[in-house]
């Protein structure tokens, strides 16, 4: 505890790490910027996708808008978890939308029926293909002071690069997962002269950008290892609202919607239903829970593509409920309703990527089992806060959850320390707030070079 407290109270050196606790983080926040910035952000993802990129995406969107900058984004149309259009979008077209303040252009894409490897490669590529006359449009009418890019898609990058360098602006990346090593690591490409050839191209893209970020400091040694130089490269962890998800009683209206009874345990999985997390495997684990004396139920809440695989897995299993992805107004029940939180990752993209519901799920004051070896970023962020298992170790996992669902002492005081946590290395307005100090400073500096 006591080094927790430490950490709260260190000053910010980058994006993300931790600051004052309390008013301190509140008052940085409520600082007038000391410049108005004209911000163009360029990613495949964005609102009204409930999760992922375009959540945080759209968050940092609004933000900066709400802080008097002028911002703009140019995405494609919504689409994800599920891979189906949402309601109200025309994937034939290029459509505009003002949210919160912000100008946002949503550009066609093909969307696979089966999002498999070649689906998603040709997906992000005509994103690629349709969205740079529109980023150059944009660029030309509005003269952004700087550029953000946002991936995956890395296919974003080398039109954001051309265009900075085309109009002289500052280019910031930010890499939310490695997806092309992941995409190797998990055998959707294959073949070392390829991945030779790929990823040293993605280098030497990487080298081009005046800002390279990314969400934990495992994946900054990453891009130190990929030859970006440290002067360039920016810790900017994704975050939660500590307002808005916070410890709340268990015993909530969704609990009661689903029939679960106030004296079970709810082991519950929330997010994206897809390859990365390897969920399947929690299938197995409730399988293997199903008539242990504590009555655990599985709640799996969220869309993706293996959805409909899960749903068959789990057929013959009378402790597995599903849920459809909530809206966020509803997410602070969501998570309230869980005893236990579950996160599964797959051993080959440890540390390629961190998982996004990590942060409000420390927030909601409930401990965690994950799927991540020690000395993993993972392992790491969850330590007091949960139990962090071998991805291998299905036994183990399933003991993991048996003996948090057995302590109730356990369960709180994980919960408190992850709630530590989440106020102290994860709240979002001193992570947006250093954020936005390192934007204008690097839009301050490009000027002054001009």
């Amino acid at each position: 505890m006591l080094q927790d407290l430490n950490y709260a109270g260190r000053t910010l050196n980058h994006v993300g790490q931790a600051g004052p606790a309390g008013a301190a983080i509140a008052g940085v926040a409520a600082l007038a910027p000391t410049r108005s910035l004209k911000v163009l952000l360029y990613g495949l993802n964005y609102a009204p996708e409930l999760t992922g990129i375009g959540k945080y995406s759209s968050e940092l969107c609004q933000w900066l808008a709400a802080r008097g900058h002028s911002v703009h984004v140019v995405t494609g149309h919504p689409y994800y978890p599920t891979w189906t259009l949402s309601d109200g979008y025309d994937n034939h077209s290029y459509q505009h939308e003002v949210r919160d303040a912000v100008q946002v252009h949503h550009c066609p894409m093909y969307l696979p029926r089966t999002p498999v490897a070649k689906g998603r490669i040709l997906s992000h590529a005509s994103f690629a293909l349709s969205s740079a006359p529109k980023l150059m449009a944009r660029i030309r009418r509005v003269r952004p002071d700087v550029m953000l890019a946002v991936t995956p898609s890395f296919l974003v990058a080398p039109a954001a690069l051309a265009a900075s360098r085309m109009f002289r602006i500052p280019s910031w990346l930010h890499i939310q997962d490695f997806e092309i090593d992941a995409a190797f690591e998990l055998g959707m490409l294959a073949g070392g002269r390829l991945r030779r050839a790929v990823t040293g191209a993605e280098s030497y893209i990487l080298r081009q950008f005046d800002r390279v970020s990314t969400i934990s400091p495992r994946m900054l040694d990453r891009l130190l290892a990929k030859g970006i130089a440290p002067g360039k490269t920016v810790e900017f962890r994704n975050w939660v609202d500590t307002d808005e998800i916070r410890p709340a009683d268990r015993r909530t209206t969704l609990r009661q919607q689903l029939g679960i009874s106030d004296e079970a345990m709810v082991a519950l999985y929330a997010g994206s239903i897809a390859a990365k997390q390897g969920i399947e495997r929690l299938v197995e684990t409730a399988a293997a829970l199903e008539n242990s004396a504590e009555q655990i139920i599985f709640v799996f809440c969220g869309a993706g593509a293996l959805l409909s695989r899960l749903v068959e897995l789990a057929a013959p299993l009378k402790n597995v409920h599903f849920l459809d992805l909530q809206p966020n107004e509803r997410m602070s029940e969501v998570l309230a309703t869980a005893d236990i939180h579950l996160i599964p990752q797959r051993a080959q993209v440890a540390d390629l990527m961190l998982p996004s519901k990590l942060a409000p799920i420390l927030a909601s004051g409930r401990p965690a089992v994950v799927m991540a070896e020690a000395g993993t970023q993972l392992a790491s962020e969850i330590e007091g806060a949960g139990i962090a298992v071998s991805p291998t170790d299905l036994e183990g996992f399933a003991k993991a959850i048996l003996r948090l669902a057995q302590d109730d002492g356990l369960r709180a005081r994980m919960g408190e320390h992850g709630r530590l946590l989440a106020s102290t290395r994860w709240r979002k307005e001193f992570i947006l707030a250093g954020f936005e100090t390192q934007l204008i400073e690097l839009a301050k500096g490009r000027t002054q070079n001009a």
